[in-house]
């Protein structure tokens, strides 16, 4: 079957030509594929765009090699280049933690590993920079996003500066960007001044003078102190996760990269508004017979909500998408379930209804003027913060009328649960879990203890193991009373900072003690901008300034690896 190209976002001089188009307003190169799906970051951000009157094109994975051909072939866009990195952070994208070629690039077509370069933000914006010298290029995504300050970079093992100014690009946009890019799109337009849009990040060859503005350590300092870039991420986090944010500013080589609050959180119509734009959900058809390996696990998937509350140490979630969660309306998620069963491939099974934390949906302050003076990166540890309404009986119901839509057979969450907000619950807590084991899990659900320790969970941000023991016996009982042989599938993660090799061995006797065969494990991987980064980097505690051990010789990490491979019986229900 043939697929109209003008229902995608032009990607060539023949498409432009099918739109009557002899030019454009914003070209974005992306590093990953081009797939017209929400769940792909370059398809919503070419979206939202278009939606608001824009002629957007898209170049996906162009060739850096060479005569950059790809780089000229659309020519020089009205207003700005804007750059798409991609999904993940190229680095992790690309390598194992122990720096090994990863087996497949699972944004590229057939997995190929050729398609982007490592770092693409710093690769393509400097390549347009060197042709297109007058028009501005704006950078955006996760790896943009995670390193508009100092950071520490685990591929060089070394801190480097904010990648604004390693790109040599005009403007940095981080977080989710439909509204930033927005302000953006209409300042250059209008021929505005780029200073001073919310939640985006620019150079200036003078310091921002105002009362309320941050000044962190320098550039220089934390490279000459691990206490001044331990005592920077403290700040940088929690400006991050509250939501009347100062301006920040640190200064770099004599200039100063100047990071403006972000934008409030979007409203549930605003999202709505985003989510009902109007996908395609495939691959543009130059990838007909290639595989798309993350495509492949997401077609059938909706996003209900984005935000996490959780806070944990090593997730770039909460970093870059904020802790208070926004719902999506129950409406506009079945209109796309609905949208999902008219898909040519599809049997009936929605693979996910989810979210960062599949659970989080429909869950906010219950007094939301306490939220207002709240600065805690986490609404869930050291424990669950009282003002939060952890009430699952919204969820449920979304979970119920979506399986109801027609040619839907079964919905499954294939996301991660928070097993500690489902036991905070109470009677609702345990309505989920009953209605989320018997009708929603696809023979396996995915939690995550991601440890059995408590002061290396302390660390983490991670409640007690106490509750997964208590959350496992639930399963187990629900399982028994339905009979269902469902699987209940632990994540843990070894050379946290905090993790010893002693600590690795009394995770591996528990598991044996519970009949565990662990699948879903993986060693420590350091990402840029997490506390638990900065942490492993400067071996000290960001919030206590006190001295973390963590496993950073090859071969110690290694061995802590090891200890989830050791021989156990299969866990039985």
């Amino acid at each position: 079957m043939q697929t109209d190209l003008k229902l995608f976002l032009p990607t060539t001089k023949k498409e432009l030509a099918l739109r009557g188009w002899d030019e454009v307003d914003i070209i974005l190169f992306s590093a990953d594929a081009y797939v017209d799906h929400p769940s792909f970051g370059a398809a919503i951000i070419g979206r939202v765009l278009e939606a608001e009157g824009y002629r957007v094109a898209i170049v996906p994975q162009p060739d850096w090699h060479g005569d950059f051909r790809d780089f000229r072939k659309l020519g020089t866009p009205r207003l700005f280049f804007g750059i798409c990195p991609g999904c993940m952070d190229s680095m992790v994208n690309k390598y194992t933690t122990n720096k090994r070629l990863r087996s497949e690039d699972a944004y590229s077509p057939n997995g190929a590993h050729d398609k982007r370069p490592e770092y693409p933000t710093i690769v393509y914006t400097q390549i347009l920079k060197r042709l297109f010298p007058q028009t501005p290029v704006v950078i955006g995504g996760i790896e943009a996003s995670m390193r508009r300050l100092t950071h520490y970079d685990y591929w060089q093992d070394r801190l480097l500066p904010s990648i604004l100014i390693s790109s040599q690009a005009d403007l940095l946009i981080y977080g989710m960007g439909e509204k930033p890019i927005l302000a953006v799109a209409e300042a250059v337009a209008t021929g505005s001044p780029l200073d001073g849009i919310p939640q985006t990040v620019r150079l200036s060859d003078i310091a921002d003078k105002a009362p309320d503005t941050i000044t962190l350590f320098s550039h220089e300092e934390c490279l000459r102190s691990k206490r001044c870039q331990a005592a920077n991420i403290k700040v940088i986090e929690e400006e991050s996760n509250t939501l009347h944010a100062r301006r920040m500013q640190q200064q770099t080589d004599g200039r100063f990269v100047i990071v403006e609050p972000p934008f409030p959180p979007m409203t549930t119509e605003e999202l709505d508004a985003v989510y009902d734009l109007p996908f395609t959900r495939l691959p543009h058809p130059k990838y007909d017979g290639k595989r798309i390996p993350a495509y492949e696990m997401i077609r059938h998937s909706v996003t209900m909500h984005r935000g996490c509350f959780g806070g944990c140490a090593f997730c770039t979630i909460s970093a870059h998408q904020g802790k208070f969660v926004v719902c999506r309306s129950k409406e506009s998620i079945l209109h796309e379930v609905e949208r999902i069963t008219h898909m040519p491939d599809f049997k009936g099974y929605v693979s996910d209804l989810g979210g960062p934390s599949a659970n989080m949906y429909g869950m906010k302050g219950r007094d939301e003027s306490l939220c207002e003076k709240c600065r805690r990166p986490s609404c869930a540890h050291p424990q669950i913060c009282k003002n939060l309404d952890t009430d699952h009986s919204r969820l449920i119901d979304v979970y119920r009328t979506a399986s109801e839509v027609e040619g839907v057979k079964k919905c499954f969450v294939g996301s991660g649960v928070r097993y500690d907000l489902v036991l905070a619950d109470g009677k609702s807590g345990l309505a989920y879990a009953r209605r989320l084991i018997k009708h929603h899990v696809s023979g396996r659900l995915k939690v995550a203890p991601e440890h059995t320790s408590d002061h290396v969970l302390q660390l983490m941000r991670k409640p007690s193991f106490e509750l997964f023991r208590e959350f496992n016996a639930l399963f187990t009982q629900i399982c028994k009373e339905a009979h269902l042989p469902q699987q209940l599938i632990p994540y843990f993660i070894s050379s946290h900072p905090g993790c010893r090799e002693s600590d690795m061995r009394d995770l591996s006797r528990i598991m044996t003690q519970m009949r565990f065969r662990l699948e879903q494990v993986q060693d420590f991987t350091p990402t840029p901008m997490t506390i638990a980064t900065e942490m492993w980097y400067t071996g000290i505690n960001p919030y206590t300034m006190e001295p973390v051990f963590s496993a950073r010789d090859k071969e110690e990490k290694l061995k802590q690896k090891s200890y989830f491979f050791k021989r156990r019986p299969k866990k039985k229900i």
